[in-house]
């Protein structure tokens, strides 16, 4: 580097270099036109290095050893309980892994591509293990999966957010406008859900004799119609938070970093790691059936309370960090903000899924189910409506999640279709 080109750097690095006492150096300070400011961009990393940094990129990469574990319980046909938990194991770190891939390719791409990025695959493990879990026709399995993904994230992840910041920190604010937008969007999504289980009573009770056929055919077109319109809702909000509203969103980012993987790695990742989900989602599937005769437990437990911790393992780690270092704006959005993602996109997508490969799959889901997601958005909705948090609210969070979790567990098998 030449000195003159050193010495344009100067003003850059020394504060009051060329500047008058009343400006401020680190904002206003602009270099002329004959100054030479260097902007070095991060360098490629090697395969190898690439490959360890994505092997470091987390501590539970070491659950990384039940994927082959998984594949070979089910090559040499185990018992469904050891295919169970070898790919339940497994899916956890490809969870993680398949959320840094895509903040890794967010960063490279730029911040509008890297936020529709974010938002498409936030909740790829639960999409992925619904498609599969649909295309076997295990519509039961996929519902109480939607709706315990909902739930964890509501009850069990924000709860855990408001314990872990409440211990290092009386009271924890975030963005109220943004929560409120939230959980209003996720009562519309309840909503939809609501609708077809009022229909759904309404008919059988006030028209006895109409043939069960017709009651769900019904319930299948109300079902596909108000998929399209909480799609059509999803995009708006999507077109909400990136252009007209992104200003109540920008405290919800982690601080700016530079990407670790180039452009070429992240692609091929997240690719690699999509590929490998669903073959371990299609064991995991696949021994639901045999879970069930064994241990005695409903479909409705493992779908609801087991499978949404596999689905839910980036979000959770990802929340309870960003709680403990006082970001609650991040950590209310990974969770509440997951859970709206798959109500509003998720659910309605594999209603319209489940229509073009010919499985009945409906928004009817039992009254139960309808009541209890009710009663999980009422109470997170009160919570967070003031913006602020405490570890009481937390425990109370969590509290709603335990006494759901029971009522599941003992949820008989005969009530499930």
């Amino acid at each position: 580097m030449s000195t003159s080109e050193t010495l344009s750097l100067v003003p850059n690095y020394f504060p009051g270099y060329g500047s008058t006492p009343n400006e401020d150096t680190h904002n206003t300070h602009k270099p002329s036109s004959s100054q030479t400011v260097l902007h070095t961009s991060p360098p490629t990393p090697t395969i190898r290095k690439s490959i360890k940094i994505v092997l470091t990129s987390s501590k539970i990469n070491i659950l990384l050893i039940f994927i082959p574990l998984g594949y070979l319980a089910h090559i040499f046909d185990l018992s469904d309980n050891w295919v169970f938990i070898l790919n339940f194991l497994a899916i956890i770190p490809l969870a993680k892994l398949l959320d840094f891939a895509t903040e890794e390719l967010s960063l490279r791409v730029g911040e509008t591509i890297g936020g529709f990025l974010n938002a498409t695959f936030g909740n790829a493990v639960e999409l992925i293990v619904s498609v599969v879990a649909l295309m076997e026709g295990e519509i039961r399995v996929v519902q109480a999966s939607i709706l315990g993904s909902i739930i964890s994230n509501l009850l069990l992840i924000l709860g855990m957010c408001f314990v872990a910041g409440g211990i290092y920190h009386a009271e924890q604010k975030f963005n109220q406008t943004a929560a409120q937008t939230t959980s209003s969007l996720m009562t519309l999504a309840c909503i939809g859900l609501i609708i077809p289980a009022a229909f759904n009573f309404a008919v059988r009770n006030n028209n006895p004799i109409i043939d069960d056929g017709i009651t769900k055919s019904g319930l299948l077109d109300l079902s596909r119609g108000t998929a399209v319109v909480l799609l059509i809702i999803y995009i708006l909000y999507l077109y909400f938070q990136m252009k007209t509203h992104s200003n109540l969103y920008q405290g919800e980012e982690e601080e700016d970093n530079d990407p670790q993987l180039s452009l070429g790695v992240s692609i091929f990742l997240l690719a690699s790691i999509t590929v490998i989900v669903s073959f371990s989602a299609d064991y995991l599937v696949g021994s639901i059936e045999g879970i069930v005769e064994s241990s005695g437990l409903s479909k409705t437990f493992v779908g609801l309370i087991l499978i949404p911790i596999v689905g839910n393992a980036a979000e959770f780690v990802t929340a309870i960090n960003a709680a403990m270092r006082n970001k609650m704006d991040l950590a209310v959005n990974v969770s509440a903000g997951s859970s709206m993602q798959i109500a509003l996109f998720v659910t309605p997508f594999l209603v319209l899924l489940g229509w073009a490969i010919g499985q009945d799959m409906s928004l009817y889901f039992q009254s139960f189910e309808t009541v209890v997601l009710f009663i999980s958005i009422l109470i997170t909705n009160y919570l967070i409506q003031d913006g602020k948090s405490n570890w009481l609210e937390g425990v109370m969070l969590l509290a709603t999640y335990i006494i759901i979790s029971l009522a599941f567990f003992f949820y008989p098998n005969d009530n499930e279709s």
